[in-house]
């Protein structure tokens, strides 16, 4: 839907639906399916973790049974891509567009939106902020949840305003000769963009359900003892080395799978400004040449990356848990440019 306020300005209102079948999703041919636990007893679980770390899960219990070996026993972990993933995507964007006029023009535009998948990162460097296969091939529900790359807040703005000075402008009007070619022409341009961080799936960092899957997708548990924030922000990490704490979370029996889920954190939103500033000269009538600075990331706002994953070393919290390493983008940079138009 879009509605003129002014003859200069127009306000859109849109939304973009998606639903996607038989998708890839990469997983493990090769491992051991979990059963359910019908003793009243309990059942001995682990999969193929050592004996020492075998557990007895309660009746009711989802679990890989101690001492199983992958259905193929001469093959080892195994990654294959198979059609079984679904996605959708919800998308409502709400912008405002100025037309040029006195010499302004500018769109600026909201976006929030969700998607939902299985399974995201199919090759490598794509699954950065989660693990690169399936939790349970053989229960999909367990990965359904926020995709790797769902946005859920974007705000982004751009303008191009030619500046009021020269020849029958508002400032310079009656401007000749070199004082003409000095002030005229100029053209500044900018582009805002803002927008919330992408999910990120904490790790156990082994393969704790025992189901033998050597790409280790294992997630923890949410520790029920744990009070305050578990996202402790950018600010925080500043000041303490972790951008989440690993304090909320606990590890799983051994032989089960955990309980936190795809998308249940948040990584770091992102800020960014670049700026131009543009002079156009004449040189004849046909050819023109154009100076240009141009300054990418112009305040010079570190936008951080991704936290560690894995939360546990062992049976104990690894200390590179939640620990930033990079930046999303580049300092501040700044280029000189000349251009001939022709």
């Amino acid at each position: 839907m879009q509605r003129g306020i002014t003859p200069e300005l127009a306000l859109e209102l849109s939304y973009v639906g998606s639903q996607s079948y038989h998708l890839p999703a990469a997983v493990d041919m090769n491992t051991i399916p979990p059963v359910r636990c019908e003793n009243p007893a309990g059942c001995l679980a682990g999969g193929i973790l050592q004996d020492a770390q075998w557990n007895t899960v309660p009746q009711g219990t989802d679990y890989i049974p101690a001492g199983l070996t992958r259905p193929n026993r001469f093959v080892g972990s195994t990654q294959t891509w198979m059609y079984l993933g679904t996605s959708s995507y919800h998308g409502g964007t709400l912008s405002l567009t100025k037309r040029a006029r006195s010499g302004l023009t500018f769109k600026s535009s909201y976006t929030f939106s969700k998607v939902l998948d299985v399974n995201s990162g199919l090759l490598s460097g794509q699954h950065q902020n989660e693990s690169g296969t399936v939790l349970n091939r053989y229960n999909l529900r367990l990965s359904k949840g926020i995709a790797s790359y769902s946005n859920q807040h974007q705000f982004s703005s751009n303008f191009l305003y030619q500046l009021p000075f020269g020849r029958g402008k508002a400032f310079g009007s009656g401007a000749s000769g070199w004082v003409e070619k000095l002030i005229g022409s100029w053209q500044w341009n900018g582009i805002l963009t803002a927008q919330s961080g992408y999910p990120v799936v904490p790790l156990v960092g082994s393969n704790r359900s025992g189901n033998g899957d050597a790409r280790n997708p294992d997630v923890p548990n949410w520790n029920p003892e744990f009070k305050g924030k578990v996202i402790l922000g950018v600010g925080e990490f500043k000041k303490t080395g972790r951008y989440f704490d690993p304090n909320a979370f606990v590890l799983p029996p051994a032989g089960t799978f955990g309980n936190v889920a795809r998308g249940a954190l948040m990584g770091p939103g992102l800020f960014n400004v670049n700026t131009s500033l543009f002079k156009r000269i004449p040189l004849k009538e046909s050819l023109n040449l154009q100076f240009r600075v141009e300054a990418f990331n112009v305040l010079n706002h570190a936008n951080f990356s991704h936290p560690e994953l894995i939360v546990f070393s062992g049976r104990d919290i690894a200390g590179s848990a939640g620990v930033i390493r990079e930046t999303a983008n580049r300092e501040r940079q700044i280029q000189f440019a000349l251009r001939l138009e022709f």
